[in-house]
């Protein structure tokens, strides 16, 4: 989607007296298509107000009681929409930032709670006026839409991840990696993907996995490089968030009342305990089982270009996988440790075979299992009342996956639509007959 360029002004906040009730102590910014994203880290929660204004265009918010923790403290310049900063106080109680701006943007505010430890984080979200909320969701002919796909290089900025024999940083492979990845699938009719880090930036964690759930995301993918300290270790892997780290995320969302919402506008906010509870789990269950069943047919296609480290689709509770409405799977390509598979991880041509089992995994998941208003449902076609349906080419599809995807017989697909060979094209409409 186009960046709109927006000249953009922060202004933060002086110091203030030291009996101040609030210290800022860092301000971060990125930006993600259209919406640039500042968060205020800060000692504590405070009153703030945050509101428009035109000719011309501004976003000013007001924070009641609180400091800078230094006049030095490193801010963002030339982020998205955010392009410098000056600073200024207004009276003895309150902190006034504005963002001026070139053009009209939406802009919201809210806490999001701590990142490490104690502490809370303003965040201010600033988007394109004229934009369709969510900006990723992407609908095409006739309210069929694409599925949408977050997929998120690990580590990044400050953080390499973890560094191969031969000095590989593990954040610059699994970037690579994540390009390729976007690029592959935004291929794909039906299919739209987008980088929630496109650049050697650090985001924490948490706010990767809401990026996902703010596009409104069908599929969050993280992509590491694992290792160990023993370098014999080698192969792939794939991971889903564990039960135990799901008990622990819904424990925490439903006691942060602003967290306490689940995509498609379920608010859990105005639900009895009990039943938010349940809401809650019912909602994990679902996500952990379709990201289960999506992490094995990833790994079945990675199996074919490199050797697998397990065998299954692992479980545990890293904090990327722990949406409750956004299957997640955490994909270790290799090992970065091993010196053969940190050489083949710098290697082009691997990335893309590493790309190409991760995209047909997917592709393949979500030709069986895909959502009702998809486009994707519209190539498979609805069942008709003798469980037949259709089922539209795309790129890379053979005769024989077609008929093992809906569990019949080739020499029967064949026969239902009067094929003399295993010939198909794009496009091509196969008849699907009922299984058995």
């Amino acid at each position: 989607m186009k960046r709109h360029l927006l000249t953009a002004a922060l202004l933060c906040l002086l110091p203030m007296t030291s009996d101040a009730g609030v210290v800022v102590e860092g301000v971060r910014a990125w930006s993600e298509g259209d919406a640039t994203r500042i968060v205020f880290d800060m000692s504590g929660g405070a009153k703030h107000n945050l509101f428009t204004l035109r000719e011309p265009n501004r976003v000013v918010i007001d924070i009641s009681g609180g400091a800078l923790s230094s006049t030095k403290m490193q801010l963002p310049r030339n982020v998205g929409v955010v392009r410098n900063v000056r600073a200024a106080q207004r009276g003895q109680t309150e902190l006034r930032g504005v963002r001026d701006l070139s053009a009209a943007v939406q802009a919201r505010s809210f806490f999001a709670g701590p990142a490490y430890g104690s502490g809370e984080r303003l965040v201010i979200d600033l988007g394109d006026r004229n934009a369709r909320e969510p900006v990723k969701r992407a609908h095409v002919d006739n309210e069929a839409r694409d599925i949408v796909i977050a997929v998120d290089p690990g580590h990044g900025g400050r953080d390499p991840g973890a560094i191969g024999k031969h000095k590989t940083r593990e954040k610059d492979v699994v970037l690579s990696i994540g390009r390729k990845l976007v690029e592959k699938l935004n291929k794909e009719p039906g299919l739209s993907a987008f980088l929630v880090r496109d650049k050697d930036v650090l985001i924490p964690h948490r706010e990767r996995l809401e990026a996902a759930r703010r596009a409104n995301a069908d599929l969050f993918v993280s992509i590491h490089a694992d290792a160990v300290d023993d370098r014999r270790a080698r192969g792939s892997s794939v991971y889903a968030l564990s039960m135990k780290g799901a008990s622990d995320e819904a424990a925490m969302r439903l006691a942060a009342q602003q967290n306490a919402s689940l995509i498609g506008g379920v608010s859990l906010n105005d639900k009895e305990p009990v039943l938010a509870s349940v809401l809650m789990d019912l909602s994990q269950n679902a996500t952990i089982n379709a990201s289960l069943d999506i992490g094995e047919a990833v790994l079945a296609e990675l199996g074919k270009v490199n050797k697998l480290h397990r065998s299954r689709v692992q479980q545990a509770g890293f904090l990327v996988l722990k949406s409750p409405d956004v299957p997640s799977i955490l994909v270790e390509t290799a090992y970065i440790s091993n010196p053969d598979e940190e050489r083949k991880l710098r290697n082009p041509e691997h990335q893309r075979k590493l790309v190409n089992a991760v995209f047909t995994g997917i592709k393949r998941y979500y030709q069986s299992n895909p959502p009702v208003d998809t486009l994707f449902a519209r190539n498979a076609g609805a069942p008709s009342s003798n469980g037949a349906r259709t089922y539209t080419i795309s790129q890379g599809d053979t005769l024989s996956e077609i008929a093992d995807r809906y569990r019949i017989s080739i020499n029967r697909l064949r026969r239902e639509n009067a094929l003399r060979s295993d010939r198909i094209r794009v496009g091509q409409v196969l008849k699907i007959p009922a299984e058995g």
